[in-house]
Order: structure tokens, then C-alpha cells, then sequence
């Protein structure tokens, strides 16, 4: 049986699986993001706090696309934040104003969705599924340049 899009209906529901736990994994992230940009303090304030904007920005992008991917392949996308924190490998930080320690757990979460997305990309790739392997593979691609600079700002 095939969904609307001419996916596999029980391979496609492993693969909105997969998606939700990322979902919930980029919701965190992006969470954690508005909270180094309003609480950051210190001399790499102008600069950090700009990137974290942008970061931002880009977080909320991605979770739409993730849920409206999760909704094409036939299967409802969870939004209670309960449920997120339940599911996500990204855990809420606390308190955080320093700059760097805050680059410091945004490389920590890119390497946790960079595992999820590689995992979900080979799932799709087996299934034929193009929309879900371009999204995975542009976010890859995004985020390991991500690693490269954030990286480069803690040397």
C-alpha cells in the first residue's frame, strides 16, 4: 500500500518516527538558542548575539519544514513542547550567559541532529523518498559548516 506521495505506508510511518524525534530535538535546540541570545553576557556579546539570532532564524525554518515533511508522508506532527522534552536527546540548558560555553552546547546539539539526520537520510534513501533525502542532506551540508565556525571561534 502506497501513501499519497507513492511512498510505502509502513516504511514512510518508520521515517515520520525518525522525523518526530528530530522534531523534537531541533524544537529544544532552537529553545536553548533564544535563551544564549537573550541571556548572553560578556565581551563577544555584539558578535555572539548576532549569530545566535541568526541561528535562530534558521532553527525555526528547519522545524517547519520537519513538521510539514512528517505531515506529507501522511502522519501528524506533534507540537505540545511536553512531548518534545520527553523524546529529545537535546536536553534544556540552564542558565547560560557565557558565550562561549553556549558554543560550546550549540556544537554539542549539531552533532546529536547531525547523527539523527544522517540516520534519517539512509531510511529515506531506502525507500525512495527524494523530499525527505534533500531536506536531510541540506541540513547536513549546513550544519557541518556550522561545526567548522563555531569551532573555529573556540580555537
Amino acid at each position: 500500500m502506497m501513501n499519497a506521495i507513492g511512498l510505502d505506508i509502513g516504511k514512510s510511518k518508520e521515517l515520520a518516527i525518525q522525523l518526530s524525534d528530530l522534531l523534537a530535538n531541533y524544537s529544544v535546540f532552537y529553545q536553548n538558542t533564544r535563551g544564549y541570545h537573550w541571556n548572553l553576557e560578556g565581551d563577544k556579546f555584539f558578535e555572539l548575539h548576532a549569530k545566535f539570532e541568526e541561528l535562530y532564524n534558521d532553527l525555526i525554518l528547519k522545524i517547519d519544514a520537519i513538521a510539514e515533511r512528517i505531515r506529507t508522508l501522511g502522519h501528524t506532527s506533534e507540537y505540545r513542547y511536553s512531548e518534545y522534552l520527553k523524546l529529545s536527546e537535546i536536553k534544556e540548558s540552564a542558565n547560560v550567559n557565557d558565550g562561549h560555553k553556549s558554543v560550546k552546547e550549540i556544537l554539542d546539539a549539531i552533532k546529536i541532529l547531525l547523527t539523527k539526520q544522517r540516520h534519517i537520510l539512509e531510511l529515506s534513501d531506502q525507500i525512495n523518498d527524494e523530499g525527505t533525502n534533500s531536506l536531510m542532506s541540506d541540513y547536513i551540508r549546513e550544519e557541518e559548516i556550522l561545526v567548522w565556525m563555531y569551532s573555529a571561534f573556540l580555537n
